[in-house]
């Protein structure tokens, strides 16, 4: 083969190498656009969701089917009627075709203080502030015209987040939950906070106070996402 043939062998080897990448990143691309369209049609977002697709060579993986990595984040969530902020998803072996699987997904989001305030006051009656103090996350309010503090306690059991009052000062007294009127007591006790509109296959994991208010977690494995989770084709 003469130079000129070399030469030509392998700009024809760059050029066909080349494409085939473009190729694969403008599929991926696209692919990416159509699942933030889908979460912006399926939740109350706030902002535009960024989402990237792991792996490579991605026509590969779609043409096996499954994904391997998706990560996302969104600044903020409304799930019913509670807003969430600073939203992540870490997904692996997510499927290209009904019935949308994940093989294990991971989802976290922060409950702010005003959320966790709303919450408190719906299931109690109790007109209390929500607050973080150092690294505690306190309530303070009026009950029966008496001036109450106490730390609330977040916790999940079962899949489900709750949140207890410990410490509770009231008139400048420090005095135990059990020793509060039943009127009061009973409404500081296991307070659950509603997380809802999870997929199947998700439960609540963790709970944690965060400088905003806490941090929530929750897993599963085979996760099942719902038909118009994503966009079909």
């Amino acid at each position: 083969m003469s130079g000129r043939g070399v030469v030509v062998g392998v700009v024809t080897v760059v050029v066909l190498v080349g494409g085939a990448f473009v190729a694969d990143r403008v599929a991926e691309s696209t692919a990416e656009q159509r699942v933030v369209t889908a979460i912006q049609e399926n939740l109350d977002v706030v902002g535009t969701p960024t989402v990237e697709l792991g792996g490579f060579p991605f026509l590969n993986q779609l043409l096996a089917g499954s994904i391997d990595d998706v990560t996302g984040q969104m600044d903020g969530v409304t799930l019913e009627g509670i807003d969430a902020t600073d939203v992540t998803l870490d997904a692996t072996d997510v499927s290209t075709s009904e019935p949308y699987t994940v093989g294990t997904a991971t989802v976290a989001a922060t409950l702010p203080t005003a959320s966790i305030e709303q919450i408190v006051a719906d299931r109690s009656d109790l007109e209390i502030a929500v607050a973080v103090d150092g690294g505690a996350l306190t309530a303070s309010g009026e009950v029966l015209g008496l001036r109450l503090a106490a730390n609330l306690v977040p916790r999940v059991e079962e899949g489900t987040l709750l949140v207890s009052v410990d410490n509770v000062q009231i008139a400048g007294l420090t005095v135990s939950v059990d020793d509060l009127p039943n009127a009061i007591g009973d409404r500081l006790t296991d307070i659950e906070i509603p997380v809802e509109g999870l997929p199947e296959g998700m439960v609540l994991s963790d709970a944690t106070v965060v400088a905003d208010g806490v941090r929530i977690t929750a897993d599963g494995t085979d996760v099942v996402l719902p038909t118009e989770a994503l966009p079909a084709g």
